[in-house]
C-alpha cells in the first residue's frame, strides 16, 4: 500500500514510490551482470528511443505521426528491457476498493492539513 506523506517542509503530499522501484533496478542490475552485451545494446537502443523522441517532442515543423512513431520505439525498447525484470509487472501497484478509498482518504487529509497551515499563515 502507498502510504502519502507530507514533505519535510509540510507544503506538498509525497507518494513514495522509490520502494517500488528499488527491486526493477536491482533485477536490471543483475540482468545487465549476467549478460551484459544483451542488456547493453537493449538500454542503448533505449536511450536512442527517448533521444530522438525527446527531439521530436521539442521540433515545431515535426509531423504528428513522427512523433506517433518516435514514441513507438520509445515503448518498444522500454518494453524490450522491461521484459529483462520480472518483477515489472509489480510496479503498478494494484488497489482493492477498500485500500482505493483508504489511499484517497488519506491522500484528502494530508491535503487539507497543508490547506489548513496555508490559510492560517496567510492570516496576520
Amino acid at each position: 500500500m502507498i502510504t502519502p506523506q507530507l514533505t519535510t517542509d509540510g507544503r506538498m503530499v509525497r507518494l513514495p514510490l522509490t520502494d517500488h522501484a528499488a527491486p526493477l533496478l536491482d533485477e536490471l542490475a543483475l540482468a545487465y551482470a549476467q549478460d551484459p552485451d544483451t542488456v547493453g545494446r537493449l538500454l542503448a537502443a533505449h536511450a536512442a528511443s527517448v533521444t530522438a523522441l525527446d527531439y521530436i517532442a521539442c521540433s515545431e515543423d515535426a509531423a504528428e505521426y513522427e512523433r506517433a512513431m518516435r514514441a513507438a520505439q520509445a515503448d518498444a525498447s522500454r518494453e524490450a528491457l522491461l521484459d529483462e525484470c520480472p518483477s515489472a509487472p509489480t510496479l503498478d501497484p494494484l488497489l482493492g476498493p477498500n485500500d482505493a478509498v483508504t489511499l484517497g482518504t488519506r491522500l484528502t487529509r494530508q491535503a487539507a492539513h497543508i490547506r489548513n497551515t496555508k490559510n492560517r499563515s496567510s492570516h496576520p
